[in-house]
This record gives structure tokens, sequence and C-alpha cells, in this order.
């Protein structure tokens, strides 16, 4: 057994203790401790909108090579690799972070493309050894181009490898996904948002740098939460925009039901952050405390295949609406969320607003693509400088062979190759290994179209570089071809009121009286009615945040109809439809609510128009995507719901007008430019089943953008040129009104006369619209968008719109006239 011994210290030794004050010891630590949570775990960098732990598992499934194309992983393999390389911390952390990514109902656009149990809002995931994971699409864009020299690399915890500081970021990152994060004396909070939105937004600042807030708000209306919901208010939405620091309330998407032989609430979604059961224990506990009554019993139907759906029954004997209220004032179906927006500006904590978060990002891909710019160059001119050495070569081929042969060794090859042909070393070099196969004329040819494509690839790049103006339009190019390729549809409806359904039931009267009124269908989807039969004015038409596209008169216990682009008719009572202000001059459908609270859409399927059920006169008029035209005999059945037309595979409903006289013109507009439109007369009115009969003769590649009915006399057409490969609601495209009286009539099932003329980089049309003037157009969150004045050119082109075109009307008074006039 070995026997231990102390060593004694050396003669020349001499202990020293050095006597520390512990309220300076203590402050040391404690800084060095913050300065650690906050540059190194909690705190995001304003750049690409990550913080460290994300980044390097971004980077490290990168190198990996764990492309979307490529098979799933064991999550503990990443985590593994991650904590090895670059993130000296516990799994629990990493594996936590690599889950988020997953998450669709956490993330708006997630980065992580996960495989198995990632949880859900209220459970926990499977442990990393069950689950695979690999890069998803996003994420790609999100490490694009790392390896041209685009970032600053630095040695990881070891000093044995090197990690990016920052990821080049396609996308806004941290607008778009937003981030919440807890550090030492600060924290960041900040919401998601819609990357379409975002693009459009980062592209105006690009081309108006001294943009304020109110005009980025104009693209970016408010957050776009990944679990949709509501956004009720948003002054506290414009704070956080203009100082960085905000709040705005979230609210679950419910609607009114007839579960069995009750009424039911159904909840669809929940507000971002909220899950299923927390909503269903904080009920349980309410009712069992007696501080809510009227519920009979709540069901939990959520799946994979139908999304949320939560069923709360109601008893019998109490009023749905007001039930609801009570769920929102008490429960987590309504909740807050406030905006901190904190991030890390050049390695230093601050708190941005929105145009200082798209200015940081911007600034990034500048460089970014400055940077990748000076590599490819560098790059590409290396590679001219062997291809012309080549060349010469190719030209005194005898000559070079015969240098080489009487050479004593390469060296000597070497050195005379550079003094007889002028070359430089490395061109002797890539001459000396060059294989004998590329001695043929045919190689020679490909190596003077290499040295053509490599210069003019050259000039292009610096070009890039020696011009401003240049390299913004590349980063503008580059942005529109992310939100084309990664851009969704918003999820969240924005309302600037806390008016709904629910609140107007509460305060009025149990019994309503059948009086006259109107029903409104917006831009955006909103749906509310009047309290009165009197006509307002015209403000409607300068609408703050959408346009009034569809609007019929009823009575306030009548039934109206739905129609929907699947053909569909669906009944809705007007007594569940909010009412607008008393001031109803200006009807923006403030404090109305979304299609999708009161009747059940499929995935794909939305509302076109509304119809009074009239039970005689000319009908329904429906226009679809192969040119298809049909007249519908008023029939209304004894149920929710029943189809009008009877569609082919493919084809779809795109315009549903309520005909007044019969005696209207019927308008289709194809996608390339050609207009027609013929008396409705000579459309044969058909019962429910019938197919229609041909509307406009149509090309191969060709569809309808656009069917509607009118008056020609006192319209106007607006078309929007732009390109047809484009992702929708991402191109402006080029805008023309012009008086429709210019287009003649022409005879049903020809192709019509051209209403538009193509520029370069234009293909198609990708929005027409023809109504009573003057024409008000919307963006696709509702803000206004300015047209052009009415021109006399029937086929000319158009002028660059502001912003994305997504609905146009008329004004609200005229077609309320038209309406009281059927009704009448």
């Amino acid at each position: 057994m070995a026997r231990r011994t102390k060593t004694p210290p050396p003669e020349d030794f001499e202990e020293h203790i050095l006597d520390t004050n512990i309220r300076d010891e203590m402050e040391s630590s404690f800084l060095e401790y913050a300065y650690s949570v906050i540059y190194s775990r909690a705190l995001p960098d304003a750049r690409d909108g990550l913080k460290p732990v994300q980044r390097r598992i971004l980077h490290t499934m990168n190198d990996m090579g764990l492309r979307p194309d490529r098979g799933h992983v064991k999550s503990a393999r990443v985590v593994g690799e991650v904590m090895g390389r670059l993130h000296p911390h516990g799994d629990g952390a990493i594996y936590d972070a690599l889950v988020r990514m997953a998450q669709s109902w956490s993330m708006r656009l997630p980065m992580v493309d996960g495989h198995g149990n990632f949880g859900s809002p209220d459970d926990s995931p499977a442990a990393m050894r069950y689950t695979e994971c690999r890069m998803a699409p996003p994420a790609v864009a999100m490490t694009a181009s790392i390896d041209e020299d685009t970032v600053d690399f630095r040695p990881n915890y070891d000093s044995r490898e090197t990690e990016p500081s920052v990821l080049p970021a396609a996308i806004p990152n941290l607008i778009v996904n937003g981030t919440t994060g807890i550090a030492v004396g600060m924290a960041t909070n900040i919401a998601p948002h819609n990357l379409v939105e975002v693009v459009q937004a980062l592209r105006h600042l690009i081309t108006h740098p001294d943009a304020e807030v109110d005009d980025l708000m104009r693209f970016i209306p408010g957050p776009d939460l990944p679990t949709g919901g509501k956004i009720v208010g948003l002054e506290g939405i414009r704070d956080a925009y203009e100082s960085g620091k905000g709040s705005f309330r979230m609210r679950a998407t419910a609607r009114i039901e007839s579960v069995g032989r009750r009424k039911g609430i159904v909840v669809t979604e929940l507000p971002y952050g909220v899950g299923t059961e927390r909503v269903v224990e904080r009920i349980k506990t309410l009712v069992q405390g007696k501080k809510l009554q009227g519920i009979a019993d709540i069901k939990d139907l959520t799946d994979r295949e139908k999304g949320l759906r939560l069923v709360i029954e109601i008893k019998n004997g109490f009023v749905p609406e007001t039930l609801l209220e009570q769920l929102y004032r008490q429960t987590p179906m309504e909740d807050s969320f406030g905006i901190n927006t904190v991030a890390l500006v050049d390695g230093q904590p601050r708190t941005l607003g929105l145009k200082q978060l798209l200015e940081v990002f911007l600034d990034h891909r500048y460089d970014v693509v400055r940077r990748r710019s000076t590599f490819r160059r560098d790059k590409k001119a290396e590679r001219l400088h062997l291809v012309d050495g080549l060349l010469i070569a190719l030209l005194d081929i005898d000559e070079v062979i015969q240098v080489i042969r009487t050479s004593d060794d390469a060296g000597t090859a070497r050195e005379r190759l550079i003094s007889v042909f002028d070359l430089s070393q490395p061109q002797a070099d890539y001459i000396l290994e060059m294989q004998l196969r590329r001695l043929t004329k045919f190689s020679r040819i490909e190596l003077e179209k290499e040295q053509e494509t490599l210069k003019r690839e050259i000039e292009e790049l610096e070009a890039i570089l020696a011009d401003r103006e240049l390299l913004r339009s590349v980063v503008a190019d580059e942005l529109a071809e992310v939100a084309k390729t990664y851009g969704t549809p918003r999820r969240t409806v924005l309302l600037e009121s806390a008016g709904n359904a629910a609140v107007a039931a509460a305060a009025a009267p149990l019994e309503v009286a059948d009086d006259p009124c109107f029903a409104y269908l917006s831009s955006t989807g909103l749906l509310a009615r009047t309290t009165t039969d009197e006509l307002p004015g015209t403000g409607g038409a300068r609408s703050k945040h959408d346009v009034i596209t569809s609007v019929v008169r009823t009575t306030a216990r009548g039934t109206i109809g739905l129609v929907t682009n699947k053909g569909r008719v669906v009944k809705l009572s007007v007594l569940e439809l909010p009412t607008l202000p008393a001031s109803a001059n200006d009807p923006h459908l403030s404090g109305s609510n979304p299609v999708s609270e009161f009747v059940s859409l499929e995935a794909d399927e939305r509302v076109l128009a509304l119809s009074s059920l009239p039970a005689d006169g000319p009908g329904l008029a429906l226009g679809t995507r192969n040119g298809i035209v049909k007249r519908v005999n008023p029939e209304v059945l004894n149920r929710d719901e029943w189809d009008v037309i009877s569609l082919k595979d493919g084809d779809e409903v795109v315009g549903a007008v309520e005909l007044a006289t019969g005696e209207e013109s019927l308008c289709f507009v194809s996608s390339n430019a050609q207009l027609l439109h013929f008396a409705a007369s000579l459309v044969r009115p058909q019962g429910r089943a019938g197919g229609g009969m041909a509307g406009i003769k149509l090309g191969a590649e060709d569809q309808v953008v656009f069917f509607g009915a009118l008056d020609p006399a006192d319209a106007v057409l607006v078309t929007i040129s732009g390109s047809s490969t484009a992702l929708p609601g991402t191109e402006a495209g080029a805008v023309k009104v012009t008086p429709f009286a210019d287009y003649p009539a022409k005879g049903r099932a020809t192709g019509g006369v051209r209403c538009h003329r193509f520029l370069k980089g234009e293909d198609a049309l990708i929005f027409a619209w023809a109504g009573l003037a003057p024409a008000r157009a919307a963006a696709t969150s509702g803000a206004a968008v300015e047209l052009p004045e009415p021109t006399g050119r029937r086929d000319g082109s158009g002028v660059p719109a502001p912003q994305p075109v997504a609905a146009c009307a008329g004004p609200v008074a005229a077609r309320l006239a038209t309406a009281a006039h059927v009704q009448g």
C-alpha cells in the first residue's frame, strides 16, 4: 500500500494573504454574474434576434448538415454537439431552447423541424432521447452564406473552435418571432409579427429612410401572434412602437353555436401563451366557487386535425353573449401582453422602438451583403487569374510542354514558365497540375466562356460595392424573396376598441325589436350591423382600417346569407352581429367581429359577399376562377347551409353579387388583362344544382381575378399588374384607374378587350376591381391605400402602388341606396 507524504514548501516560498473587503468582493462577483446573464444568456442580439444558445444550436445543426431535405436525427445528438463544442452549460437549457424553436404556438416562424412529442401550450415535451429534429426551411435563410466571410467568428469557451458572433440572418427574426428573457436588472418581452408585413415595412424604410412610426404602421399595424386570436385596443401598440414599451390585450376567438339541445361557446383560438388546460382549470374553479353561473359542461375537443376546439355548454335560460363577456373578464380567455423591447446593440442593452429595430436589422443586412459581395468578388478574381493563365498556356501549348519536359524538376519548370510566359506563381502551379484532357479544343471554348462570365460577375459585384443605392436594391430584392418563400397570411385580428358581440348583447335588452337595419362585411372579414335603417354618409370610404366590401338591408331579427368561395351559402342570424357605434357616418366597423366567430369555415374558405336571402327577385350572380358565370334563382332552404353552384375540381367562386334589377352588367377581368362585360339578362337563371355556363373565354394559363355586377355609366376600373410568381400580398405592382365606360360591351363567352398594358417584369394582373366611383383601396392589414386619379388610357400601363392592395370598394351610401331599393 502506497504511503502518502506531505511535500514541504520550498525554502524560498513565502505565504502571502491579501485582505479584501467583503462588500467589494460581492459587488465585483455580482457584476460579473450580471454581465454573464445579460450578454451570454437572456438578451438577444438585435441583428439576428437570437440568444447565444439559439445561435449555437442553429450553427451546429448547419455544420452537421441537418438540412430540411435530410432525415431527422435524435435531439440528444444535437444537444450533445452544442454542449460539447460551444455551450458548456446544462443539457436541459439547450434542449429547452431547441424545443421552443420547434413549437408553432411559440414562434411565428419556427426554426427547427421537430419530429415526435414536442409538447403543447400546457404540457412539457418528451425527453430528448425520444424526439428528433432537423433545420426548418427558415433556419436555412438564417445561416445562408455564413461560410462567405459575412460575419465575424470568435473563439469558443476553450479556444479550440470558433463560433459566429451573429448569424447572417436573411429573416428579421427578432421582430417576426419575438422573444422573452429575464436578465439581472432588466428583461425583454417582444411580440411576434407577420413576416410579409415586416418585409413591406423594411422595403419602405429602404426607400424612405426618414419614415416615421405612423408610416411604418401602415405596413405593420400590430403583432401577429402564432396562436391567432384578437388584439383589442391599439393604443398600447402605438406606444410600444414609439418608445419600446407598451401593452395590449389579447382575446380568444369564440363563437356561439348549437351544441346538441343547448347553446354553446366554441373557442377556436386562445391568447398567446395560454393553453386549454389553464382555461378549463380556471372555469372549474369559478363554477365551484359559485362566481360563474350558467355553465353546464366544458369539453376540450382539441386534436391534430381540427386544431384547438374548446366547447363550453350553456344552461338553458342563460344568454351566451353575456356569459362570454364574463369569461373574457374572469378567465385567461383575455390576457395582456407587456412589450419591453430590450436587445443588444453593439454589445450594449438598449430599449428600441419599431424604427430602431428595423434600422439595426437593415444595417446588419447591408454589412452582410457587402462582405458577401467582397468575398465572392475575390474568389471569382482568383479563378479568373487562373483561367487567364491557362488560356495563355493553351495558346502556346507545344512550347509549354517543351519547357516542362526539358526541366529537371517541378521547381525549375515553375520558374521557367514564369519567366518565359510572364505568369504568376499560382498560374504556373495550376498549369503544372493541369490534366491532359484539358488540352482539347472544346476545353478552350469552355474556358473562354468562363472567362467572360467571371468578368461580368466581377463587374456586377464591384458595382454593388461601389453604389450604395444598388446595395440597398439588392437587400430589398432579397427581402422580397424571403417574404415570398416563407410568408404566411395574418392570423391575429386587430380591433380598435373592446366592442364585441358579447358587450353589445349584455348592454341590449333581452327582447330586441325587429327593426330595419343594414349588415356590413369589411375587406378584413369583419361583420357588423347598424341599429337603424338610416343611410350613412360617404365617410366609410375613408375608413381608417378597411373598406366595406358588401352590405345588405335586413332586419334586426332577420337572417342573412354568407356566400363563400366554395359556392356555399351559410345562414347567419343578424341578431348575433355586433352593432356599430352611434356615429354611422364613419362605418369602419370599430367594435366588429371576424367571420370566424359566427360560422365554421374550411381552412381555405372565405366569405365573398352577403345576401339578404330574398324570397323573389333577379337572384344571385356568381363568377368562378375558370370563367364560369351563373345566376341562381332565389331559393332559401330550411337548413343552415347549402350549395348554390356545382364547382369542378380546382375551380372556386371569385365574385358573388346580389342583383338589384337583373339589368346590370356582369363583368369579368382575367389575369392576362382582358375585360369582358355583358348584360345579366344574357345569363339564364338556374337552380342550385346547376354548374353555370361559359362567361369569359380564357387561355390555357389564364384565370379570372375579378367578377362583379355594376352600372357601367358610374363605374371605374382598378387594375394592378405584377409578377405571377410573386407571393400574394408581397408585391405592390403598378396600379391604374380607368373610367369603366371606356370599355365596350361584348357577347358572353368571348375574350373581351385589353384593359392594362404590362411593363418589363410584369406578366399578369395580380388584382382587379370594378364598381361605383370613387374607388377606395385597403391593404391586407386594412390600412388605406391611396389610388391614382382615373385616366382615359384604356390600354395603358400603371404607376407604382405605394403598397400591396387587398381590396377595393366604392361609396357605402350609394350601395346602401341600391340595397334599400331592392328591399323596398
